[in-house]
C-alpha cells in the first residue's frame, strides 16, 4: 500500500484479494463529449493497473496531424468490475508525465474566465484578446519556458524569458454521474469531471462517488502546470502519459469527490455561486474527519475551521470548484 494512502485500507485490500490483479495497456484512439452511462472502452478489475494517455484537440494545436478534432473529448469510459452505488472508487495516479516538447495556453474572447466576461457572465467592457501562448517543455519536462515580447527600451525591443517549474495534472478525473444525466466536458460536480485541481497529480489518491455499476471512469485534460483558479480558461494544456491504479472501498458511500497525497486530505466542492462550493467542500472535510478520526462532529468543525487550507481550483467552469485540505501531521491517530 502506497504511503500516505490509509483510508478504510483494510476494505480496499480485502476486494483487491479477492480478484486477481493485470496491468492493462490502453492507448485511446478516440474521445467522448460527455460524463454519461455508455459502452466501455475497457473492463478492469480492483487492483488492476492501467497504462495509458490524454487526448489533444486542434483548437490547442492546429498543427496536430491526429484527426481526433477540435475537443477530443476524454478518454473512457473505463468498466471497474464489482463497483456498485454503496461503494466508493479508488483511484491512484502512479504515474503523470508530459510526453509532448511543447504546451499552449490560450485567451479566447467569449470563452469561460474568471476576470473578463464569456459566454456565461456577459459584461460592458469589451471581449479580451484572442492570444496563443506556446510553452516549451524543457528539462525532461520539469521545466516550462516562454518567452514574452516585452516594451521597447532605449527604443530597441527586448525579450522577456519566463522559465518556471512544471507540476503535471489532470484536470478531469470522473465517474458517470447519476440517474441518466450527462455532463459535457467542460462540467464538475459530485460526479468529479472538470475540477481543474492541481492536486490531482503524481502520487494522489481520488476517491470518488459510485453512482451505477461499474461506475464508469473517465479522464482527461492533460496541464503540465495551472495555478489557481485556471483564471485565463486554460492552463499549459499539453498531453500526458499516465498510470492508474484501480481499487473499490466496498460499503463506504461519499457525496463528494475526495483527494489524498503524503501530506493532506483534500475535499471537493463544485457549483455557482463560488461561496457555495467553499461550503460544500468544508462540510465534507468536517464529516470526513468526524468519521474517521473519532471527533464529535463539533469539535470536528472546531478543529478544520482553524488549521484548514483551502485554494480556488478553478474559477472558469460552469461551475465552480474549491478545494479544502488539512495538513495529515495535524490529525489525532485514528482510533
Amino acid at each position: 500500500m502506497r504511503k500516505g494512502v490509509v483510508w478504510a485500507v483494510a476494505a480496499v485490500i480485502l476486494l483487491a484479494g479477492e480478484m486477481q490483479a493485470e496491468t492493462h495497456k490502453f492507448k485511446p484512439t478516440k474521445g467522448t463529449q460527455t460524463f454519461a452511462v455508455r459502452e466501455p472502452v475497457l473492463k478492469v478489475k480492483p487492483g488492476d493497473v492501467v497504462e495509458t494517455e490524454t487526448l489533444y484537440g486542434s483548437f490547442y494545436d492546429p498543427a496536430l496531424k491526429e484527426g481526433l478534432g477540435e475537443w477530443p473529448g476524454e478518454v473512457g469510459p473505463f468498466l471497474i468490475e464489482g463497483a456498485t452505488p454503496e461503494d466508493t472508487l479508488v483511484v491512484r495516479i502512479l504515474r503523470l508525465r508530459t510526453n509532448r516538447d511543447h504546451a499552449i495556453s490560450v485567451h479566447e474572447p467569449g470563452f469561460i474566465s474568471a476576470v473578463a466576461s464569456d459566454r456565461y457572465t456577459r459584461m460592458l467592457n469589451p471581449p479580451i484578446t484572442r492570444r496563443r501562448y506556446v510553452w516549451r517543455l524543457e528539462r525532461n519536462g520539469t521545466v516550462g519556458v516562454l518567452d514574452l515580447a516585452a516594451l521597447p527600451t532605449s527604443g530597441q525591443a527586448s525579450k522577456k524569458r519566463v522559465e518556471v517549474p512544471l507540476r503535471p495534472m489532470l484536470g478531469r478525473v470522473a465517474v458517470a454521474p447519476e440517474g441518466e444525466e450527462a455532463f459535457g466536458g467542460l462540467w464538475p460536480g459530485n460526479f468529479g469531471g472538470n475540477m481543474d485541481a492541481s492536486d490531482v497529480g503524481e502520487g494522489a489518491t481520488i476517491y470518488l462517488p459510485v453512482f451505477h455499476d461499474g461506475a464508469y471512469f473517465y479522464f482527461g485534460d492533460g496541464h503540465a502546470l495551472q495555478g489557481d483558479g485556471e483564471i485565463c480558461g486554460s492552463g499549459l494544456e499539453t498531453t500526458m502519459a499516465v498510470t492508474f491504479e484501480f481499487q473499490v472501498i466496498k460499503g463506504k458511500k461519499i457525496a463528494w469527490p475526495r483527494i489524498e497525497t503524503a501530506d493532506y486530505i483534500m475535499t471537493v466542492g463544485s457549483v455557482r455561486p463560488l461561496s457555495d462550493a467553499l461550503r460544500i467542500a468544508a462540510v465534507e472535510m468536517v464529516e470526513w474527519v468526524a468519521a474517521e478520526y473519532g471527533f464529535d462532529k463539533w469539535d470536528a468543525y472546531q478543529f478544520v475551521s482553524q488549521v484548514a487550507e483551502m485554494r480556488v481550483a478553478n474559477m472558469v467552469d460552469p461551475n465552480y470548484s474549491v478545494v479544502v485540505k488539512v495538513a495529515k501531521r495535524l490529525l489525532p491517530p485514528r482510533p
